[in-house]
């Protein structure tokens, strides 16, 4: 494993202490499975080197190193970043991912990479999502893909229950990268729902925003 973390300012704001905290406050949640979606996207394509913005304990980052995928894991949270570091040992892949402490309102990590997975890259905090995202694009190699899953409907556990959010569609999701036409292709703009399960067990009907976006060269 290695740990090549970053000391931008990560912490002394109220995002970081309040992400540091989400995790430092509970035990490891970690269910070591991957986001079906990432999944089902990632087992298509050729194993390279993989991005994972806001990675949390480390699900997805240790399942794509586990199909061969080099992985750059990113998160706000030390907390989140160690326990991704020790999963990825224990699953004896720790030699395929690297930690990187980032703040992605103010910093983003360096490199090109094959694929690029944003999933549920939301916070009760300002984040320039449209920034990062399409920071998260222009990191792509040539015909890498950037797959970007949001919540499109509210869970009844989340923190924002507002009957009144609006969820974009994706089309109005992928319109905020702002994109050249001529280098990025959107391959997927859909809305699919699952059932999905929250504190306590409790399952709904859940529905996802999806952006898969290729780069051409």
């Amino acid at each position: 494993m290695r740990d090549s973390s970053t000391e931008d300012g990560i912490g002394t704001d109220e995002a970081g202490r309040f992400w540091e905290a989400h995790y430092a406050d509970r035990g490891d949640v970690w269910r070591g499975t991957p986001n079906p979606l990432l999944a089902d996207t990632a087992r298509q394509l050729t194993p390279g080197r993989a991005l994972d913005l806001g990675c949390g304990e480390g699900g997805d980052s240790v399942w794509l190193a586990r199909q061969g995928w080099r992985v750059t894991a990113v998160d706000i949270a030390s907390t989140a970043l160690a326990r991704t570091a020790r999963h990825a040992e224990e699953a004896g892949v720790g030699g395929r991912v690297t930690t990187e402490r980032h703040d992605l309102a103010t910093g983003f990590p360096d490199g090109t990479f094959d694929l690029v997975s944003a999933q549920y890259l939301h916070t009760p905090f300002d984040l320039p999502r449209e920034r990062v995202l399409h920071r998260a694009a222009q990191a792509l190699a040539p015909s890498g893909l950037l797959l970007v899953v949001d919540h499109g409907s509210t869970r009844p556990w989340a923190w924002n229950t507002d009957p009144d959010q609006h969820y974009p569609t994706p089309a109005e999701t992928y319109a905020t990268f702002a994109l050249d036409p001529s280098v990025f292709t959107p391959e997927r703009l859909e809305q699919p729902q699952r059932t999905a399960t929250g504190p306590g067990g409790r399952q709904a009907l859940v529905t996802d925003t999806v952006v898969a976006v290729r780069r051409a060269r």
